[in-house]
């Protein structure tokens, strides 16, 4: 009773698995590989021309190899933020962890807001244009931390909290100060997760719209995820020029998730099972 159980439950999560993931990838695939009329009826069909190499390359160099442009746009934007989030979190969270008090527990409060209250997109608008960095990679770079922030310092602390206080003190004893205490001792033992920090948050900030939308419009700073809009007409939509492009868009998060899916776990469980 007990295995056909399982055995059922394991069917039901793989069919939804299927339904929710699977299908609509190979969707984007034989739509992607069809002509524009094909593409045009949104036919859940294998095409009766594959023009999947035509559209690519349609793709990669329609208006001045945008995309290509896009691409080194967002792979700047997502390594400088997510280096930044390793760094600057990981400290803060190192902090808040061992100094409890009125200090931290504030902080920790209004990191526990960043996560509740929606961003204010008209304020940062503001902000950024009296920083002179409205319609700059520089200014993405800062929105992505700063609206990133709050998740990662949470993810950091918790994991902070299962590391023994003694390894501090013997630190410390050595002669260890806090830079050095932090970077040498503390830093390397965090490497699980750091490595979901890296993963997760480079999958956010690679795949976001919202924030490029608001805050660098334009194509001179387009990101991957604008590039969308090339093939959106109020009329006419190229179809398969535009599963073109999200297939283009969607291949590197995906292998990330394929390849480090089991490390993103590991980083999110390490905290609650480390003695």
């Amino acid at each position: 009773m007990r295995l056909a159980r399982r055995l059922t439950l394991e069917v039901g999560s793989l069919a939804i698995a299927l339904v929710v993931f699977v299908i609509p990838f190979l969707f984007i695939v034989v739509t992607a590989a069809k002509d524009q009329f094909e593409a045009g009826q949104l036919a859940f069909s294998l095409p009766s021309t594959w023009t999947i190499g035509d559209n690519v390359k349609q793709v990669l160099t329609d208006n001045d190899n945008l995309l290509v442009v896009a691409f080194k746009n967002s792979t700047l934007l997502t390594v400088v933020s997510v280096s930044l989030l390793v760094v600057l979190c990981s400290m803060v969270a190192f902090v808040l962890q061992r100094r409890p008090g009125r200090v931290a527990n504030g902080v920790g409060l209004l990191m526990l807001s960043g996560l509740i209250i929606p961003p204010a997109i008209v304020p940062t608008i503001w902000v950024l244009q009296k920083l002179h960095l409205f319609k700059s990679i520089p200014g993405l770079i800062l929105v992505e931390v700063a609206f990133t922030i709050p998740f990662v310092v949470l993810l950091f602390r918790a994991f902070i909290a299962s590391i023994p206080r003694e390894l501090d003190e013997a630190a410390i004893i050595d002669g260890c100060g806090g830079l050095r205490l932090f970077f040498s001792v503390i830093f390397p033992l965090l490497r699980p997760v750091i490595i979901t920090v890296i993963l997760t948050s480079s999958v956010a900030i690679f795949n976001d719209f919202v924030n490029p939308l608001y805050f660098t419009p334009g194509d001179e700073n387009a990101t991957v995820q604008l590039t969308l809009y090339n093939y959106l007409g109020r009329y006419n939509t190229q179809y398969n020029l535009l599963f073109a492009d999200i297939l283009l868009i969607t291949i590197p998060p995906l292998l990330l998730f394929v390849f480090f899916n089991r490390k993103i776990v590991e980083g999110q469980t390490a905290g609650a099972i480390k003695g």
